[in-house]
């Protein structure tokens, strides 16, 4: 796990290299994107969580 000058370090140069009007959008559409996937890796697990349900109703007939 990385210290915390080396997270401080990391973000000066982001904001060097990307600009203080452009981190809040490259911010934003990172946060998006990980509610995106978070939401379809839950929905996979359902499904998953689905069939090994129906699976074992049919094992048990």
């Amino acid at each position: 796990m990385p210290g915390p000058m080396s997270l401080i370090i990391i973000a000066i140069i982001a904001l060097l290299v990307f600009g203080p009007k452009k981190l809040p959008e490259i911010g934003k559409a990172f946060g998006s994107s990980l509610r995106e996937f978070k939401n379809a890796t839950q929905g996979l697990a359902k499904d998953d969580n689905v069939e090994k349900a129906e699976d074992k109703k049919e094992e048990a007939k």
